[in-house]
């Protein structure tokens, strides 16, 4: 349950901004200043392959990556879609969030307090 609550809260905070957690993971995923060194595009299939373990039942990745183009910060080459300028700074933009929403988390909470709960949880 506290995972649930947790993952909730993040998905609000990021929210709050205008974002989606799965929008936020495509960019990463996309990035070559982030998880694509390469920075090579990628398939909708090959996206939600290396997003597997983060993706939940109730996120679309379709309609999520529709978006992206829409608002200039995925281009697409064929199936493919890249990275542009403007979803850098989208990416970037969002990134800056996150500090903030790891405070608000950790408030009153040390790192190796919230790293031994965390331990225990995963029993």
């Amino acid at each position: 349950m506290a995972h649930e609550a947790l993952i909730a809260f993040t998905r609000a905070r990021q929210a709050e901004p205008g974002f989606t957690q799965p929008r936020f993971w495509l960019l990463r995923k996309l990035s070559e200043h982030d998880l694509a060194p390469d920075g090579r595009g990628m398939t909708l299939p090959e996206l939600r392959r290396a997003m597997r373990s983060h993706l939940r039942a109730e996120d679309d990745l379709e309609a999520e990556a529709e978006v992206l183009p829409e608002r200039g910060w995925l281009g697409r080459e064929g199936e493919a879609l890249r990275m542009t300028a403007a979803g850098e700074e989208a990416r970037l933009a969002v990134k800056g969030h996150a500090p903030g929403v790891r405070a608000r988390i950790h408030r009153g909470v040390d790192d190796a307090d919230h790293v031994v709960a965390l331990k225990v949880l995963r029993r």
